[in-house]
């Protein structure tokens, strides 16, 4: 008698999640995924990455090249070869580096587990420097001091470094980008805290 009334209820339940058009079943079929996504697929990613941060939705411009993906990267260059000339890297040397085009605002980012001892210069870390939120950078140059890594960084579209992302302890490192998932798609999130940001950093981005 149980086992019919189980079977019962999971046939309704069913049946409201994917089957019923009411509100009710809309509401109950976005706390399902919501449910899901929180706590059974972004645990399991963050698991098989090795990262309490899997998937970065990029909230500034740092890193951006005029046309994204469509960014033409030897008209880039010409603009921002003195700056990476006085880090002692020419164009040859950046053109292989991952995400020679950049990224912009809005973009998701595939952040994997990041061994210091792994990163190379022109890899793409994500790090936590007690701002609002991690930054997205690439790293210039790599240190070590009594056998701890330390991380210097640039975005892309910045004029210079910032004052904390000259030495950046391994121990602050979450994590580097591999691939990006798909562009703009994160702006369905960023669009409700844009209000929030100063004047000059809301809205797309644009080359400094």
């Amino acid at each position: 008698m149980n086992l019919k009334k189980v079977k019962i209820f999971f046939e309704r339940f069913w049946y409201l999640l994917w089957k019923d058009n009411s509100f009710k079943g809309w509401l109950l079929s976005l706390i399902v995924i919501f449910v899901f996504i929180k706590f059974i697929f972004f645990p399991l990613l963050s698991l098989a990455t090795g990262t309490s941060l899997p998937l970065a939705i990029v909230e500034s411009c740092s890193m951006y090249h005029q046309g994204n993906v469509f960014s033409i990267f030897s008209n880039w260059w010409e603009k921002y070869d003195g700056k990476y000339a006085s880090m002692g890297i020419d164009e040859s040397e950046f053109s292989k580096f991952i995400f020679r085009r950049g990224f912009s605002k809005g973009d998701i980012l595939f952040i994997v587990r990041a061994r210091p001892e792994k990163i190379k210069i022109g890899d793409i870390i994500i790090f936590n420097v007690n701002q609002q939120t991690p930054i997205i950078h690439r790293v210039m140059n790599i240190t070590q001091k009594d056998g701890v890594y330390f991380f210097s960084t640039m975005g892309d579209n910045n004029n210079g470094q910032l004052s904390f992302e000259k030495e950046i302890n391994e121990d602050r490192v979450m994590g580097k980008a591999v691939f990006r998932i798909v562009p703009y798609i994160g702006w369905a999130k960023l669009v409700f805290f844009e209000g929030q940001k100063p004047i000059n950093e809301r809205g797309f981005c644009k080359e400094n």
